[in-house]
C-alpha cells in the first residue's frame, strides 16, 4: 500500500513539473513570436527607407504589424498564466493575482487593438471613400449588419 501512495506522489510531481514546462513553453513561444515580427517589420521598413519608398502609410504598416504582434503576444501570456495559476497552484492569492494580470493584459490589448484600428469600440468603421481617404470629409460611414 505504501508503493501505490509513492507512486501516486511520483505521477503527481511529473504532472506538475509537465504542466510548469507547458507553461513556461508557452511564454517561451510569445516571447519569441513577439521578438520575430519586430525584427521581421523593423528590417523592412528599414530597407523600404533606404530605398526611399517609405511614407506615411509604410510607417503606419509598421505600427500596425508591431501592435498586432504585441497583441498576439499578450493573449498567449495570458493562457500560460492560467494554465500555471489554475493546474499549479489554484490557491486565493493566486487566482486573485492572475484576475489583475488578465485585467492589466486586457487593458494593454484594448489600447493595442484601438492603435490599430484608430478608433475606438463604439465608434462606427470609416471606409475610403472614392477619391479619398479614411477620416477625411469625403469618408463614408459603414454600417455593419451583424448587429441584430
Amino acid at each position: 500500500m505504501g508503493e501505490t501512495g509513492a507512486q501516486t506522489g511520483e505521477a503527481a510531481a511529473a504532472i506538475t513539473r509537465w504542466v510548469e514546462h507547458a507553461a513556461t513553453g508557452i511564454e517561451l513561444l510569445a516571447v519569441v513570436i513577439i521578438v520575430m515580427v519586430i525584427l521581421t517589420a523593423t528590417i523592412l521598413y528599414v530597407f523600404q527607407i533606404l530605398a526611399q519608398r517609405a511614407d506615411a502609410i509604410t510607417y503606419k504598416n509598421y505600427r500596425q504589424q508591431i501592435a498586432r504582434a504585441l497583441l498576439l503576444g499578450l493573449e498567449i501570456l495570458v493562457a500560460a498564466d492560467i494554465i500555471r495559476t489554475i493546474a499549479l497552484e489554484p490557491t486565493l492569492q493566486n487566482v486573485l493575482i492572475l484576475g489583475l494580470l488578465v485585467l492589466i493584459r486586457t487593458f494593454l490589448g484594448w489600447s493595442l487593438v484601438v492603435e490599430i484600428e484608430e478608433r475606438w469600440p463604439w465608434q462606427s468603421l470609416r471606409v475610403e471613400a472614392e477619391g479619398g481617404h479614411a477620416g477625411s470629409k469625403g469618408a463614408c460611414e459603414a454600417r455593419s449588419d451583424e448587429h441584430v
